[in-house]
């Protein structure tokens, strides 16, 4: 970390965000923490932007505009923004979200306080098109390998994006996800009950967008990360890789069905013998998302 660098170093990577940006980056100039620095990159925008951009640098100095000349994706401008990152901790938001104005401060004071902990995440809401709020409370890192938990708002050290090497390129739509998974096999998660972002649903959102291609890539990412995640219990990472095996076998990928359930053998030999019998009583079943 250089000398005089903000605590908090905050990206917020877009594309043709206009409709919403401007509330994004006030949410950021709000915040009752001021020791911050917004990187905001700018995905080759072909909308309103830019202005909007320009505008939030010229008023503060702590906005620090970056631009790539052509569209390389969220996880790309995710990496070149941390890439320039100066701070002690660590976060992005989304050109459609907002943080509460007491979201880094809450965050950072969480930090500060459990020095056994690297990343910490935040309770939410979601909003929906109608103005429909839907308060959403945070599970802890354990249910990782059944699903996304972290959420929108969070805060990590340094130390987390230098070990892990920044989002993978490869996984647009679940870098995200797939950097939780990484982080959980490393370092300790922390779940802060404080609810502390607002996150809209929309239709014109990449996850609206993209569902089928976020429900394939978070089979292939479950897959090669659930093994690591040493804070979920071991019968429970077996089970997860034995239902993807059991999946890829009914899609006719048979290597990869042979592969998965080596692994879950591997973490727990008798998890996946139980689970077969208690799949074939019909005591439960291989989801299907």
């Amino acid at each position: 970390m250089t000398a005089g660098a903000p605590r908090v170093s905050i990206v917020l990577p877009v594309h043709d965000g206009v409709r919403f940006l401007r509330e994004a980056i006030d949410a950021v100039l709000g915040q009752t923490f001021a020791d911050w620095e917004l990187l905001i990159v700018d995905d080759a925008s072909t909308d309103g932007s830019p202005g909007i951009i320009a505008e939030a640098a010229a008023r503060d100095a702590r906005v620090h505009p970056l631009r790539h000349v052509e569209n390389r994706h969220l996880p790309a401008a995710l990496n070149t923004g941390f890439a320039g990152a100066r701070g002690e901790y660590l976060t992005w938001t989304s050109d459609d979200n907002r943080y509460r104005s007491e979201a880094l401060e809450a965050l950072v004071a969480e930090l500060d306080a459990h020095s056994d902990a690297d990343f910490v995440y935040a309770d939410y809401t979601r909003l929906a098109e109608d103005g429909t709020a839907r308060a959403f409370r945070v599970l802890g890192p354990e249910a990782l390998v059944f699903e996304n938990v972290v959420g929108p708002c969070f805060l990590y050290r340094r130390r987390v994006h230098e070990a892990l090497g920044g989002y993978r390129e490869d996984l647009e739509t679940v870098e995200d996800y797939d950097f939780w998974l990484r982080a959980a096999a490393r370092f300790a998660l922390r779940p802060l009950h404080r609810d502390l972002y607002v996150y809209r649903d929309h239709p014109d959102s990449l996850t609206a967008r993209q569902s089928e291609r976020i429900a394939a890539l978070t089979t292939r990412v479950r897959a090669e990360q659930v093994a690591g995640v040493r804070c979920a219990p071991a019968t429970n990472r077996a089970r997860v890789l034995l239902q993807l095996a059991i999946r890829a076998w009914r899609e006719g990928e048979r290597s990869a069905a042979l592969v998965r359930g080596a692994r879950a053998l591997r973490i727990a030999p008798l998890s996946p013998v139980s689970y077969v019998l208690d799949y074939a009583a019909g005591r439960t079943r291989v989801p299907r998302g």
